[in-house]
């Protein structure tokens, strides 16, 4: 049975992988936390790219993965072309923020953006946001050191951070020039959910990427015959690895997911 692999940075594509088990109950998962190189987020795309393909090439020829999931906003948008390049043959599915479901979802026509910094300024995010000019008003906001602190499982940190963030990005609500909707631009951000509602209060919807990349993860296995429909030993199983210090992988998977199991140091 071969496994479906999935990469980030850190613990954040943990959300995404959270939204694979759910859609996939009947797949195994290898996942890499590229810990020992965050953050991504205010890394160059050069360095974006060699990560991306190292870990992808390392999934391949350890894991023979029939499927990548690139499980994170900055390494998407600074690699995923030449990832597909690299591996024709290769579903590869990747992320970015959900500013269409946004312009569908906000009654008032203004719409939040939290990433990081290279998501940002990344050519591919500057495209998503063109091809939408005139559709709704975006208010960016850059959350340089969120992700960390979030990947840290610092509350305090963390809750400063999103007061600072939501703080600088003006009026949540759901009257005429207000933020009614909010985009989490990264896959740690889903994890901060109770901090970031203490700056936008209930009303705000927020979207994040993981059950929409879950969804085409489906797709595109069922259109190449990979999808698997029959129970065996594997379902549901996970292999974690970690460039950074397993044993936190290890808890945020327990803390996050519910998943009580050994995570791998990783050399590469």
């Amino acid at each position: 049975m071969h496994p479906i692999g999935v990469f980030d940075s850190g613990l954040g594509g943990l959300s995404v992988l959270r939204a694979l088990r759910a859609e996939l109950p009947l797949e195994r998962f290898v996942y890499v936390a590229d810990s020992g190189h965050a953050p991504y987020g205010e890394r160059d795309d050069d360095y974006l790219i060699h990560r991306s393909g190292t870990i992808s090439r390392w999934l391949q020829s350890q894991h023979q993965i029939k499927a990548l999931v690139v499980a994170c906003n900055t390494a998407t948008a600074a690699a995923i072309h030449v990832l597909r390049a690299e591996h024709p043959g290769l579903p590869i599915i990747g992320i970015e923020p959900a500013l269409k479901p946004a312009v569908a979802a906000s009654q008032t026509g203004v719409i939040g953006v939290m990433a990081t910094p290279s998501t940002l300024k990344s050519e591919k995010f500057q495209r998503l946001l063109a091809s939408l000019q005139g559709q709704a008003r975006f208010v960016l906001q850059p959350c340089p050191g969120l992700a960390l602190a979030i990947e840290q499982l610092d509350a305090t940190k963390t809750g400063a951070a999103c007061a600072t963030f939501t703080g600088a990005m003006g009026t949540f609500g759901t009257q005429t020039g207000e933020m009614d909707t909010l985009v989490l631009g990264c896959t740690h951000y889903p994890f901060a959910e109770s901090p970031l509602r203490m700056g936008t209060g209930d009303k705000v919807r927020y979207l994040e990427g993981g059950a929409p990349v879950a969804r085409q993860t489906r797709r595109l296995l069922a259109k190449a015959d990979l999808l698997q429909t029959q129970e065996s030993p594997d379902a549901g199983r996970i292999d974690f690895h970690s460039t950074g210090d397993p044993q936190t992988l290890a808890r945020a998977a327990e803390h996050w997911l519910g998943i009580s199991d050994t995570a791998h140091e990783l050399r590469i």
